[in-house]
């Protein structure tokens, strides 16, 4: 089956075609297309609005299926017959989106049906406003094409992102992933620790308490005068003064909930310490800069690391995932790394290829083909919303 997939819960536009062919005891997956359109404006903010992002989508969307539907040599400009009551079907499921609706009838109409079984479309956790965008689209492709929607969670997508590796084609058997499976999953939005004794039901057992990860980099480099987003802004000076080893110890901060037996994180505390900091021993100078980078990053590296090495011990995790943005970080993957060899378990760790660390639809065709395997599925999909605080 071919399933095409929407990603839009932030503030990128993501559109990816998956061929899947279910054998006996595998599935192989061909990545026909996988494209992402991420909306620089946020750059100038300083952060994410979630009304912008929601008009960027409705403009960039159209674009990007098409891209999309062409690189997987699925489309074809020819005449597509629509009734008049269809059409206006159509425009009611994007009526949301501005003058979105018109749009898609007209590409519809001079679009051939593609050759595709599914419609894959993240519905939360994210931006309602942004998610509405993706929904809405899913429903008149949906309408148009007489294909059903399987509704995905954002989070599983990161799950599973680490089943692809560079390569076009991949494999999914009972071999890939051993039970039970440890999931980090460190983003601009969340922070926890998820664990999975068997495929598709998930338990969360720790979870941060206040801020993201990836929303704690962001806001402290905005403090030390850094572009968004924050978080490889950071681990570039961090990485150059570790190099350097000048200023190893100089600056210290603190480690919140390191020690605790819960497996929750807090990261507010973390960015306060950081403020006072600058507030005690300004100005801030480009040394300061680079040594603050440095020490923050060794904090919440520590923290997380602790926390997850922790949760693998006491479940006894075979294999560890860990996904989202934050996991391209350099010195996370190291410390995990090296912290897993060290208490010598024969657990397996995984990370998503640094393209598909950060928010993209391919991710999003891979859970919703197994979702689609376990019949979460709709034809109807007038029941499907978006959740923005949507858990696992």
């Amino acid at each position: 089956m071919k399933i095409l997939a929407i990603e839009t819960s932030c503030d990128d536009t993501g559109i990816a075609i998956l061929d899947a062919k279910k054998l006996q005891n595998s599935t192989n997956f061909k990545i026909l297309a996988n494209k992402v359109h991420t909306q620089l404006i946020h750059t100038n903010y300083g952060g994410v609005f979630p009304m912008m992002a929601k008009r960027e989508h409705g403009q960039n969307i159209i674009p990007t299926l098409s891209a999309a539907l062409k690189e997987a040599k699925l489309y074809k400009k020819e005449q597509f017959k629509i009734s008049k009551n269809l059409q206006d079907k159509i425009k009611e499921a994007l009526s949301r989106e501005n003058d979105l609706g018109t749009v898609c009838v007209d590409f519809l109409l001079q679009t051939k049906k593609p050759d595709i079984d599914a419609i894959a479309v993240t519905v939360g956790p994210g931006l309602e406003p942004a998610l509405w965008v993706g929904i809405s689209m899913a429903r008149a492709l949906s309408l148009a094409w007489d294909i059903p929607i399987i509704p995905v969670n954002h989070m599983e997508g990161h799950v599973l992102s680490v089943l692809v590796d560079k390569k076009k084609t991949f494999t999914y058997n009972k071999k890939t992933l051993e039970f039970p499976v440890l999931s980090l999953l460190v983003s601009g939005g969340h922070t926890e620790i998820v664990l999975m004794k068997e495929f598709g039901k998930y338990k969360v057992v720790g979870q941060t308490r206040d801020d993201a990860a990836g929303e704690a980099f962001d806001k402290v480099a905005r403090m030390l005068e850094l572009p968004y987003p924050g978080g490889p802004e950071i681990s570039k000076l961090a990485e150059a003064e570790r190099r350097t080893g000048d200023s190893e110890g100089n600056i210290k901060l603190p480690r919140p909930m390191i020690y605790t037996k819960d497996f929750d994180f807090s990261f507010s505390g973390l960015k306060t310490a950081v403020l006072y900091y600058l507030r005690d021993n300004g100005p801030l100078t480009e040394k300061m800069k680079n040594a603050i980078a440095l020490e923050f990053e060794n904090a919440v590296v520590d923290v997380i690391s602790t926390k997850t090495i922790k949760a693998v011990e006491k479940y006894g995790a075979k294999t560890l995932i860990v996904g989202g943005g934050v996991s391209a970080n350099t010195q996370l993957q190291k410390v995990l790394r090296a912290k897993i060899k060290k208490i010598a378990i024969n657990t397996a760790i995984h990370f998503p290829t640094r393209a598909l660390s950060t928010d993209n639809a391919l991710m999003i065709a891979i859970a919703g083909y197994f979702q689609y395997q376990n019949k979460k599925f709709s034809k109807t999909n007038k029941n499907l919303k978006a959740i923005g605080n949507l858990s696992l």
